[in-house]
């Protein structure tokens, strides 16, 4: 709906006037008949043809008004208002022609059309139900509630009439209006629903009819002792009720447009009151029916004919209930074994599917593939692009492997196709099937919203005692195939299995290694190549493996890195150097410590508290520690890391880049990284024997680099004379490496920081 049509529609001048008009007549025709001037009746009837004339005039301009999803709301009451007008005045004409009170086939028509009208409105409303069954079951708790209030009357107005004051039907149909306006009310109160905000309109209509009513069982009883005369003070209450349909034509739905759908989000569960709402007056119903029998043990005929009808909706109600339960069941059916994003089979489905299969014997394998790259679509085009694509990938891989196995979604991007019974393509076909099916097409490549897909195929065997077992190992080479460079498949094989099998086990022993102290450190010395003298040592985790021995840190930190693990190591890492560090500068004062910094630490804003209390709780000057750094963490770097390497650098800690040469090197990167040395990777330097002219060359060049920038050399990795003697002619300052020392334990290295310098010979 546009802002304009969101907005109150302000009334013109001819509407304020018939606005105001409609008022007067209201309170005049109320203060004529509380007053009991002459005409009354006469008055009582053109106050309510007058009135509800306007209302329908009002629900005309409504309906041209509103959208289109209210339309046939507004046209429907208009035409009940015009009914109403029109069986006024029928009802005028022939009391005028001498008939008391007209209960005539033709009055009761008219208002019979208006009650039709009037319902149909309701269920048409903003508000209604829209599906068919869903009014259809307003409709009928409406009903309900109106049989079931037919005994009630009878007990509370009726029960003293003789048969013969209740022996016309259209007299006793006329005396049934209370009920039906009853009706209408339910149903306005179903159809406001929860979770909904109430629309001002219906409020109004709500209001009229509750005043309706109220009026016609105060008309009906009256009616039944002989009591009413036209022109009763009761009467204004029709035309009030008429007063307030037209003011609720001013007022807009409460938000939403044109084409609003509820099935645009799931509908809030109604409380109990909503649903228990047609039931509670049947409890009234039944007391009543028992009241009503005479002491000859008759059931009335009225109240008879009402609870035969009320069995028979009831019946047809909960008939209505149950065929929504077992479409209900079907919807949860199918929510529970699909998924809703590409209709595939979803994990349940197919570990019921692949138990089945186990069970009946023959061979049965899983094909597991997960995209490569998904994340990277998510981040840069949204989630909404995500799950396009993962659409139309299902839809390829589906047909891609056709009746030779049931494809699945088991979650995010990973699919699995179960090849189960006398399979005539083996399951390696299928990959190669699926590989070729994920291709990118022409144009999907550029605009990189294409990943490819890592495959693993695992046979079912002797090896494995359940389905987990074969999912296991499906997950296995599929991670393998990852590792192989993606886009491709592997299948599980005894040594993937095993190799797996050991990488989890060193995983949860890894977990244990720093609270159980299995982490031990190693230093190894950084030496000035002019004198010989150690200027440095670098500190080196080892793990200490209750099973395996001593394990160096090519074995285990990667997992660490892998599995968050790094964090806690690099924390006691950095702990220890900084207490050994304090230990050896007693004797040796001017060696400081060097301590490798993991990429994920270096982006933890708690870096700097954890260096500090370190050097802190072991009082080691900051001059005294270098934080070394790889190429990669650095240039993966945020600004918010390199703010925090220039605040480690205020406080006089030395920052180094490690293995210098191996990353992505880029001269941008040492203008804004606030470096204080670099450390030239051990793969340049182990090529100097051999006389390789270009490894020469590159750390000639790394060194002439590094003091244009005014930082420092370290060559690592020099093991033999002959590499010494290359970075020493190259004009390295430093040098580390097997030519030096080995990594050693603290006790160790103290006499090499102490009393020996290294010779450079």
């Amino acid at each position: 709906m546009s802002l304009a049509a969101a907005a109150p529609a302000r009334p013109t001048l001819t509407g304020r006037v018939g606005l105001v008009a409609a008022v007067v007549v209201v309170l005049g025709e109320m203060a004529w008949l509380v007053a009991g001037l002459p005409g009354a009746a006469l008055v009582s009837d053109l106050g309510a043809m007058a009135v509800s004339s306007w209302a329908a005039v009002l629900c005309v301009g409504a309906a041209r008004r509103h959208p289109v999803n209210l339309r046939r709301f507004w046209a429907l009451l208009a035409v009940t208002m015009m009914l109403a007008a029109l069986g006024r005045t029928v009802w005028t004409v022939e009391r005028l022609g001498g008939i008391e009170l007209p209960h005539t086939p033709l009055v009761g028509g008219l208002f019979t059309a208006g009650i039709v009208t009037g319902t149909a409105a309701l269920l048409f409303s903003r508000a209604g139900g829209r599906s068919l069954v869903g009014q259809a079951r307003t409709l009928l708790d409406g009903v309900i509630v109106a049989l079931a209030l037919i005994p009630v009357g009878w007990v509370v107005v009726f029960r003293d009439l003789a048969d013969s004051d209740v022996s016309d039907p259209l007299r006793t149909f006329g005396l049934l209006y209370p009920m039906f306006d009853l009706m209408q009310l339910t149903i306005l109160v179903a159809v406001a629903g929860p979770g909904r905000p109430m629309w001002r309109a219906l409020t109004l209509i709500g209001a009229g009819l509750a005043i309706r009513a109220g009026a016609d069982a105060v008309y009906v009883s009256l009616v039944a002792h002989g009591n009413y005369a036209p022109g009763h003070p009761v009467d204004v209450c029709w035309p009030l009720s008429y007063l307030l349909v037209g003011l609720a034509t001013g007022h807009p739905p409460p938000g939403g447009g044109e084409g609003e759908d509820d099935a645009a989000g799931e509908s809030p569960l109604p409380p109990w009151w909503r649903v228990a709402l047609p039931y509670l007056p049947v409890g009234g119903a039944i007391v009543a029916v028992m009241l009503s029998r005479r002491p000859t043990g008759q059931t009335p005929h009225l109240v008879f004919v009402g609870m035969m009808a009320l069995l028979g909706v009831l019946a047809l109600r909960q008939g209505l209930a149950a065929n929504e339960n077992l479409r209900l069941v079907a919807r949860l059916r199918r929510l529970a074994y699909s998924d809703q994003l590409t209709g595939l089979p979803n994990r349940l489905t197919f570990i019921r599917r692949l138990r089945r299969a186990l069970r009946q014997g023959g061979p049965v394998a899983v094909v597991l593939l997960d995209l490569d790259g998904f994340k990277q679509v998510n981040d840069r085009f949204g989630h909404a692009a995500g799950d396009r694509l993962l659409t139309t990938t299902a839809e390829r891989m589906r047909d891609a492997i056709g009746p030779d196995g049931m494809i699945a979604r088991l979650g995010g991007d990973e699919f699995a196709v179960l090849v189960a019974g006398d399979r005539p393509v083996p399951p390696e076909r299928l990959a190669v099937r699926l590989l070729a099916a994920l291709e990118p097409l022409p144009g999907e490549e550029d605009l990189g919203v294409h990943p490819s897909a890592s495959i693993g195929i695992a046979e079912y065997g002797p090896q494995h005692s359940s389905h987990t077992d074969l999912l296991r190992d499906a997950d296995i080479a599929m991670y393998a195939a990852k590792a192989a460079g993606k886009s491709a498949y592997r299948t599980c094989t005894p040594e993937l299995r095993e190799s797996a099998v050991s990488r989890a086990e060193l995983i949860a022993d890894l977990r244990r290694a720093v609270d159980e102290g299995q982490l031990l450190m190693e230093f190894q010395p950084i030496v000035d190549l002019a004198t010989g003298t150690v200027r440095s040592a670098e500190a080196l985790v080892r793990w200490r493996h209750p099973r395996l021995g001593v394990l160096t840190p090519a074995r285990f930190l990667p997992l660490a890195e892998e599995t968050g693990l790094i964090l806690a190591i690099d924390r006691w890492v950095i702990h220890e150097a900084c207490r050994a560090a304090a230990t050896w500068r007693e004797r040796a004062p001017e060696v400081t410590v060097a301590v490798n910094i993991a990429a994920a630490h270096l982006c933890r804003p708690d870096l700097i508290a954890t260096v500090t209390g370190a050097m802190g709780a072991a009082g080691l000057p900051p001059r005294a520690l270098t934080l070394e750094l790889t190429e990669s963490a650095l240039i993966e770097g945020s600004e918010a890391v390199l703010d925090r390497l220039a605040q480690l650098r205020d406080l006089g800690i030395r920052i180094a880049i490690d293995d210098f040469g191996t990353g992505y090197s880029s001269l941008s990167y040492l203008h804004r990284i606030p470096a204080t040395e670099l450390k030239i990777d051990r793969s340049f330097v182990s090529r100097l024997d051999a006389g390789d002219a270009r490894a020469y060359a590159t750390v000639e060049m790394v060194n002439r680099l590094a003091g244009a920038f005014d930082l420092a050399v370290v060559a690592e990795g020099v093991e033999t004379g002959a590499q010494h003697a290359a970075v020493t002619a190259i004009g390295c300052r430093q040098g580390q490496g097997w030519r030096y020392g080995r990594p050693t334990a603290l006790p160790d290295l103290l006499p090499t920081l102490v009393h020996e310098k290294i010779s450079s010979g």
